[in-house]
């Protein structure tokens, strides 16, 4: 082989070496970050699935209380779909019964959902994190994990939540 050849076959095998770190960089989403103070925010439903009869029990038996942002407040108040910007927090706490009351105890996880078009377009917009625990560190491995069961709200732009007032 040729000098010649050879470099010619370095500079291909760098260029595809190239295009696919560049590829598997395009396939990552930017990780949604712990989104600090969402306790703040606005509280718009807590809900508690406490049996087997309700068939999320085993995924998400516990209290939920739903949070939004600012952005998504507006939103909420006009009924209309959420802008870029708009965020949910779902805090997922385990339940105990004492004296006829359900109490709280110890988080499960957090989920967020943040709004942004252009970054999460094979999600409806939306992009998912999940902090299990108290952890300050995402968890979740695919959005598409949580959109699955999203999808079917599609009309009310892939949010489950309404405000209960």
């Amino acid at each position: 082989m040729t000098s010649r050849t050879r470099l010619l076959l370095l500079v291909l095998v760098t260029m595809a070496m190239g295009g696919a770190v560049l590829y598997a960089q395009a396939q990552k989403k930017p990780a949604i970050a712990y989104p600090e103070g969402y306790r703040k925010w606005i509280h718009v439903k807590s809900m508690v699935i406490f049996s087997k009869e309700n068939k999320l029990f085993e995924r998400f038996g516990g209290m939920h209380n739903i949070y939004v942002n600012d952005i998504a407040w507006k939103a909420f108040r006009i009924g209309s779909s959420f802008p870029d910007g708009s965020m949910f927090a779902f805090d997922l706490y385990d339940v105990s019964t004492f004296q006829g009351a359900i109490q709280a105890r110890g988080r499960k996880f957090l989920a967020v959902m943040k709004k942004n078009a252009k970054l999460y377009p094979d999600t409806g917009g939306w992009g998912f994190e999940v902090f299990t625990g108290y952890q300050g560190t995402g968890t979740l491995k695919d959005m598409k994990e949580c959109f699955s069961c999203h999808s079917a709200q599609k009309r009310r732009d892939y949010v489950f939540s309404e405000f209960a007032e």
